[in-house]
């Protein structure tokens, strides 16, 4: 998609961030969580490294961001991907862009494995993490109930090629 710009994400985008993360969890397949964070979670429990936005037209359209894998150091170059797309705005690649901007930048701050963990459903969401190398390394078979039903999600992961 042109016009499309993928800058660092800044606290002034949240408003944007929360709004296109409650289109997600609306969806029923990106998430276990029923609500947004409030901006001191969010930032709490993302790093502070590899934060993205999409922009069209000065609007946050998408974004993205990587959270710890474990508190423990021996996993400080492991984090999970979190990537969100305005539901107005889905298919149009701009997940490509977000993921692309994560690999790259992660890889320049360390990190060596990328985790994604994945609703079965959300085949999009699998598409764009295959395009990217990550390969399924497993499952959880109903790892956390949704609004009364036990949900399974699909595991993988990317490992860097350079460190």
């Amino acid at each position: 998609m042109t016009g499309i710009q993928i800058r660092k994400l800044e606290p002034v985008d949240y408003e944007f961030v929360k709004d296109i993360y409650l289109q997600g969890i609306k969806t029923k397949n990106a998430t276990f969580e029923t609500s947004a964070p409030s901006w001191e979670d969010w930032n709490k429990n993302h790093l502070e490294i590899c934060r993205f936005a999409a922009c069209l037209n000065n609007e946050v359209v998408g974004w993205a961001a990587l959270s710890p894998f474990s508190s423990r150091y021996a996993y400080r170059g492991v984090s999970e991907v979190s990537i969100y797309v305005s539901t107005m705005h889905s298919g149009k690649g701009i997940g490509t862009k977000l993921l692309n901007a994560l690999v790259t930048s992660s890889e320049k701050s360390g990190i060596w494995t990328l985790y994604s963990s994945i609703f079965p459903e959300n085949k999009a969401s699998i598409k764009l993490h295959k395009s990217f190398g990550f390969r399924e390394i497993g499952y959880h078979e109903k790892i956390a109930c949704l609004d009364g039903a036990w949900r399974n999600t699909v595991l993988f992961e990317r490992r860097s090629k350079n460190i």
